[in-house]
């Protein structure tokens, strides 16, 4: 009895084979769905280079006192905060362009660059003594902030260049006399305030030897000092204050300004001396 029942039920087994079969394969050849792909983040835009202001050199404080000083005749001097307030400088002057410019010790400082030969020691002694401004009405104390001031001179405003003029002496025309100097420096330092850097009616020196036994010479195109710092402000807000005494006479004007380095270089700019404020 078993094997007819086995017979009959092997047409059904085969078909249940082949579905499972043809299930398998339908299963096999359905490819799986794709994921759907994530855009990437967008970069963040890329922030604006920041503008760098160059310091400011001879020529363009010597505009910018100008402007000042032009201002200040016509009576048109704006109040407020100045856009120099903070500006860096960095001003090169040519000195020594003709002879030896000997200041006793003693004297007090005048704020110009000047250099003297000692004949037994067969040296050049380079000098710049800062003036005591401190007392100035020009500079007027900054409002009782400031605890000194130290005074520079900017010589020859009229030229913008910074080498030696071009212009020699007439030996016919006998001495000159040197004009008032009327472009200058406050350096300034606060009351409590950090004392790095003041000179205290000391000279900034610096002495040249020559080589072997040699004694130095004065080149041809002189040496010259370089200064340099920031801009700060007087209490008015102003980096620059100006005064004359009539309307008729050149205004004297000078800067506020925060001195961080001093130095002697050679024309070509190799640095003799420095002294820096930290």
């Amino acid at each position: 009895m078993l094997m007819p029942v086995l017979s009959r039920l092997r047409p059904f087994a085969a078909a249940a084979a082949t579905g499972l079969a043809l299930v398998a394969c339908g299963r096999e050849e359905t490819p799986p769905a794709p994921r759907p792909v994530e855009p990437a983040p967008a970069a963040p835009p890329a922030a604006p280079a920041p503008t760098l202001i160059p310091a400011m050199d001879r020529a363009g404080l010597l505009a910018a006192l100008a402007e000042a000083a032009s201002a200040y005749a016509g009576g048109t001097v704006s109040a407020g905060q100045d856009g120099l307030v903070g500006r860096q400088f960095s001003i090169r002057s040519a000195f020594g362009c003709a002879g030896p410019e000997p200041r006793s010790p003693e004297a007090p400082g005048d704020g110009l660059a000047r250099w003297s030969r000692d004949e037994a020691r067969e040296t050049i002694r380079l000098t710049l003594t800062p003036g005591d401004w401190s007392e100035s009405a020009l500079v007027a104390g900054g409002d009782g902030r400031w605890e000194a001031v130290e005074g520079f001179w900017i010589p020859r405003p009229w030229m913008t260049a910074e080498s030696c003029p071009g212009v020699r002496p007439d030996p016919l025309a006998g001495p000159s006399t040197p004009s008032p100097q009327t472009a200058g420096l406050a350096a300034v330092f606060e009351a409590g305030g950090s004392r790095l850097g003041r000179r205290n009616g000391r000279a900034y020196s610096y002495t040249v030897r020559g080589e072997g036994d040699a004694a130095p010479a004065r080149p041809a195109d002189g040496w010259r000092v370089l200064m340099e710092g920031r801009f700060v402000a007087f209490p008015d807000g102003r980096a620059i204050r100006c005064r004359a005494a009539g309307p008729d006479q050149r205004p004297v004007c000078v800067a506020a300004v925060q001195m961080d380095r001093v130095a002697f270089l050679t024309a070509d700019g190799t640095t003799l001396g420095e002294w820096r404020s930290g």
